[in-house]
């Protein structure tokens, strides 16, 4: 806001957006804060944006944005005429980028953010990069997690919504996720799309929760829900542009093979992913639904990361022609790379390096480093370039404990 004309936050609904934007309008000085919620605020707006617009002075907060399309273009002529930094902060629960009226007409003049779900090192009030720290020329430090894996596992399933964490029962975070799921599906997915018939994106959502972190194969998708393949790429396009599903793509060094190979589907919260499985945190985990979820987590753990970091690196994963894959792999602004493999065992052998190695061997000087993480409390060294880390220590647990958790 100090040096750019339009600021949007946006993300998926209850991660705080609102929040974030009422408490910047209170901390300025003439600044307005309006919510598109509000039938009459979004009436006046849709009207006529132009004049909606012109009766502000000040420094002017919109929440909801996406709810009034007109208004991108208005904001354009405004700012324009007026290039002063901090003019406009913007909130939406829509992807812009993937909606061409909206991000063609502020391109230049906008900053966008992504506010995703409370990452861990949020949640415990102690910030710090982990991207920043795999880029360093440094060993990775002594981190210890101080939890033991079962309290680990029930943290990641219960995700990062705000709400969901301050719910005091499995049973009431549930019914959170049900009607969260359901005013989504009913509501911002249709003031996005024309698709009438949305039924069956609950059963596209959960099976994609139960094929989390594995390549997104659309053939083979289409063929297990019965629909055809055009519908299915629009309703991966409508869970992506409301925030609910994050692709990873796959990384080569022919950036032509980047764009045919296929990506990886994550959801955006393990929280979310753990209702759709039907997953009790205070339960435990099922073996089989364990690595799939704590890869998850890392995935988005690391995606919040890159967001504050630094180090300006790009997320992908990692697979050549032999099936051979690394779950994650980073790489910066000079090409340099950092592969990462998670897994869900409390212990870490030479084995669990195979992967790690085997990149290092394809990509040469590139390799940055490799780690492996894991459900242990111990960060340990194997030689120069490869460690393993704790999860535990990605993600520590909230000062305040974790019995509000369970």
């Amino acid at each position: 806001m100090a040096d750019t004309p339009v600021v949007l936050v946006h993300g998926a609904r209850q991660t705080g957006k609102s929040t974030l934007a009422k408490t910047y309008a209170q901390s300025v000085d003439g600044a307005t804060y309006l919510t598109l919620d509000d039938a009459t605020v979004l009436a006046a707006a849709v009207g006529d944006p132009a004049g909606f617009l012109s009766q502000f002075t000040g420094p002017v907060v919109l929440d909801e944005v996406q709810r009034a399309p007109g208004l991108f273009l208005a904001i354009k002529l405004l700012v324009d005429r007026d290039r002063r930094p901090g003019r406009f902060l913007l909130t939406g629960s829509a992807d812009v980028l993937l909606v061409p009226a909206l991000s063609d007409s502020l391109a230049g003049r906008m900053e966008i953010l992504t506010l995703w779900p409370f990452a861990g090192v949020e949640l415990s009030g102690d910030l710090w990069s982990f991207v920043d720290m795999l880029f360093s020329d440094n060993p990775l430090p002594k981190a210890a997690a101080l939890e033991p894996r079962p309290l680990l596992l029930q943290r990641v399933a219960c995700g990062g919504f705000p709400e969901a964490l301050a719910r005091t029962s499995s049973r009431r975070r549930d019914a959170w996720f049900g009607a969260y799921i359901t005013t989504i599906l009913q509501r911002d997915v249709r003031e996005v799309s024309n698709i009438e018939n949305l039924t069956m994106l609950p059963r596209l959502l959960a099976l994609l929760a139960a094929r989390s972190c594995g390549l997104l194969n659309q053939a083979e998708l289409s063929r297990a829900l019965g629909m055809p393949l055009s519908t299915l790429r629009r309703y991966l396009t409508l869970l992506e542009m409301t925030f609910l599903l994050r692709q990873t793509p796959a990384w080569s060094a022919n950036l032509g093979k980047r764009l045919i190979k296929s990506p990886k589907a994550t959801l955006c919260d393990t929280g979310l992913m753990s209702f759709l499985l039907g997953i009790d945190a205070s339960q435990g985990i099922p073996d089989h639904l364990t690595g799939p979820l704590v890869e998850n987590h890392a995935v988005m753990e690391l995606t919040k990361h890159l967001g504050w970091s630094a180090t300006r690196a790009a997320l992908y994963h990692f697979r050549d022609q032999t099936g051979q894959e690394v779950d994650i792999l980073l790489e910066d602004a000079m090409g340099r790379l950092v592969g990462i493999e998670v897994k869900a065992a409390t212990g870490v052998s030479k084995e669990d390096f195979r992967h790690l190695q085997l990149l290092r061997k394809q990509t040469g000087p590139r390799f940055h480093r490799g780690v492996v993480l894991h459900t242990g409390t111990e960060t340990v060294a194997f030689d120069g370039q490869l460690s393993a880390f704790p999860l535990g220590a990605l993600t520590p647990a909230p000062r305040s404990g974790t019995d509000s958790l369970r």
